[in-house]
């Protein structure tokens, strides 16, 4: 894969012109950022974000449609030229924790707080739109459109099939599509992505054991589910270790287990949940039935019933060949090619930018945040203490602004 790239131009804008405008930008993008981490908002709740967001486009004469997929939020730049559409995304929910890092941008609202990087996400596409605006005098010298998707509900219940469903990829449509996420595990300063799969596929097994109660001190005249869950809790983690290949991977995790009243009662019920993770679409369509056949025999050699829920969540998110290869001729350009990594292995996390990688060829990468000098992306995603180094918006904002204007310029 080649990341070396001499161009000093793309879409006829030259680098340096785009470079400048993004470091201009800094305090802007960097204040956005600020304030949607003050005021974080759930998923499907995020009214606030965007009515920020459809403000902020619509002064820039950027078409808006509000309400798409629920909360969701899509900006149309049109072209002076006929031409494909690319798609931008960023994700613009928080989590439902409270926050611990003591900076005076933290948090105000109780609960809630930004720990997974979507303000920095919808911020940095804010400054996207902005710079693709003036750079290309409202779009009328782009070969083609750029949408601007401002998504909800990606920690869940999920908002990218939701806004497909609502026509965020219809009129025009969308032929391919970016989108990017902070990471702590790379440099401030560096981007990186991966052929194939990036994410894995999350879904959820909900499992009750059904026994029969009793009195503790005489367990011959019950069913004891605790015992039971026991062994199908045991029985399970041979999916993973016995019966994927080991070229494959995936992750049977159960996350929560209850059930009981006191120490002196056999339980008559116990229920558990479990996330159940795979990279391959093969191994997934598999594993719930092997789920079940795992479960039903535990309890018919104990004596039990049972109860299984099966729910598929994100699919796996796999990434665009082609895409990935304009993504490191740009960025490589853009930053230099020492900038730009090529991630080895896929996340066991999951990310439901998949639905939009299925819909359009895709590129889906990484942006650096990390930066030990400053102790800054140094906590991981979803830990109370997470931050970022926000020099890296500036590098996300140009990446993404280089990236539309060469998937709509493709003889640079």
């Amino acid at each position: 894969m080649d990341k070396d790239n001499t161009l000093e131009e793309i879409g006829g804008i030259a680098l340096s012109r785009i470079c400048g405008r993004a470091e201009e930008l800094m305090g802007e993008i960097r204040d956005l950022r600020r304030d949607l981490h003050r005021n974080p908002e759930l998923g499907m709740e995020e009214t606030r974000t965007a009515s920020i967001v459809a403000e902020y486009l619509r002064r820039l004469d950027i078409e808006v449609s509000e309400g798409v997929g629920g909360t969701g939020v899509v900006g149309l730049l049109r072209g002076g030229t006929d031409g494909p559409t690319v798609a931008l995304r960023a994700d613009m929910d928080a989590l439902p924790m409270d926050e611990d890092t003591g900076v005076d941008y933290a948090s105000s609202v109780p609960g809630k707080m930004h720990s997974c990087g979507h303000d920095a996400h919808t911020a940095i596409l804010l400054g996207t739109a902005r710079m693709l605006s003036e750079l290309t005098d409202a779009g009328s010298n782009l070969k083609g459109n750029v949408k601007f998707l401002f998504q909800p509900a990606e920690e869940g219940p999920g908002g990218a099939q939701p806004m497909l469903d609502d026509g965020a990829f219809d009129a025009p449509a969308v032929d391919a599509v970016f989108g990017l996420h902070v990471d702590v595990n790379l440099p401030t300063g560096t981007v990186g992505s991966r052929r194939g799969v990036m994410t894995a596929a999350a879904d959820e097994a909900r499992i009750e054991i059904v026994g029969k109660g009793g009195h503790g001190a005489h367990p011959h005249t019950a069913v004891d589910s605790v015992v039971v869950a026991s062994y199908v809790v045991t029985a399970l983690q041979t999916l993973v270790s016995r019966e994927v290949s080991p070229a494959d991977s995936a992750v049977f995790s159960v996350g929560r287990i209850a059930g009981g009243y006191r120490n002196n009662i056999i339980a008559p019920k116990v229920n558990m949940e479990a996330t159940v993770r795979t990279l391959s679409r093969e191994v997934r369509d598999v594993l719930p039935g092997r789920i079940e056949g795992i479960v039903r025999g535990v309890c018919e050699a104990m004596r039990a019933d049972y109860g299984l829920e099966y729910d598929y969540g994100y699919p796996p998110l796999e990434n665009s060949d082609e895409m990935v290869d304009l993504f490191f001729r740009s960025a490589g350009a853009l930053l230099g090619s020492g900038s730009v990594v090529e991630i080895d292995d896929p996340s066991m996390g999951a990310e439901d930018f998949a639905y939009f990688a299925e819909a359009a060829p895709a590129c889906f990468y990484r942006l650096g945040v990390r930066n030990e000098e400053k102790g800054l992306g140094v906590y991981p995603n979803h830990n109370p203490r997470f931050d970022i180094d926000e020099d890296a918006l500036v590098v996300g904002a140009k990446t993404m602004t280089v990236l539309a204007l060469s998937y709509l310029s493709p003889k640079d």
